[in-house]
């Protein structure tokens, strides 16, 4: 028996690794060809060189395809991250049937498809001018990133001690200020979080972005998808690269600020 459980313990590790090996190996690799000397794409480069960094961040297109995808990432952060506040302070008042029922619904656009939600969106903005507009993908990103910040606040506030901020109002605070004084500070890992994982998530999103986008707001993927129509160019390795590098350094921020264990807790 002690010998099965040891040979299972092992198959899992084996397996544990394998899928870590395969998630690890598109990131080293596109990570290993940004850095190649020459035009070619290829694996293992021969030489090594930071000339395709320099490029994409000299280049206008490229340029402003980093600042398009910040600033709608940071715009998606900060909406959804203000849905998913309003959203599970909301259903804290509703009847236990009714939290499951609203809940569920919230989720549903994570079960739409990109180019459906895509379409969709479209025809509905063209019929008031308003495609081709990074306030136009901001909304199209919240209506995936809106049901994982309710979800991550939901979690964050079944933890919250809601007598403190009654107890604040019957001292005289109102509620306005016990919500900024009070709920803020004790929920604040929960609202890093959410911001964290609003942010990822339109980051890399690329379907609904091609839909929505113009030749002036084209985000990072879709500038990508747009050069790799031409030609399998080391700009493109050197973008995925430096989208990977986001995700990464967001995710050690938010570690950093409110701790792994919170982070892992909150969501």
């Amino acid at each position: 028996m002690r010998n099965a459980d040891r040979a299972l313990r092992w198959l899992f590790r084996v397996g544990y690794g394998t899928v870590f090996l395969l998630l690890v190996a598109p990131v080293v690799v596109v990570a290993a060809t940004s850095l190649s000397a020459t035009t070619a794409v290829t694996f293992p480069p021969t030489d090594l060189s930071f000339r395709w960094y320099t490029r994409l961040f000299t280049t206008r297109v490229w340029v402003r395809a980093v600042q398009n995808s910040l600033l709608t990432a940071s715009g998606t952060a900060i909406f959804s991250t203000g849905l998913g506040v309003a959203g599970a302070l909301g259903v804290r008042h509703l009847g236990d049937r009714s939290q499951i029922a609203v809940s569920g619904l919230v989720l549903v656009p994570l079960l739409v498809p990109g180019v459906v939600l895509g379409v969709s969106l479209l025809i509905f903005f063209s019929r008031f001018g308003l495609q081709q507009r990074l306030s136009t993908i901001v909304l199209a990103h919240a209506l995936w990133a809106t049901p994982l910040t309710f979800s991550v606040m939901r979690a964050t506030f079944s933890r919250f001690d809601w007598q403190l901020q009654e107890a604040a109002m019957d001292l005289g605070a109102s509620r306005p200020r016990a919500f900024l004084e009070i709920l803020v500070p004790n929920t604040v890992s929960g609202l890093i979080a959410a911001a964290a994982i609003a942010f990822v998530v339109s980051l890399q999103e690329f379907i609904m972005a091609l839909f929505l986008s113009g030749r002036e707001t084209r985000t990072v993927p879709v500038e990508s998808w747009f050069a790799l129509r031409g030609s399998l160019s080391p700009l493109v390795s050197v973008a995925s690269a430096l989208l990977v590098g986001a995700v990464v350094v967001t995710l050690v921020i938010a570690a950093a600020a409110i701790g792994l264990e919170r982070v892992a807790d909150d969501t």
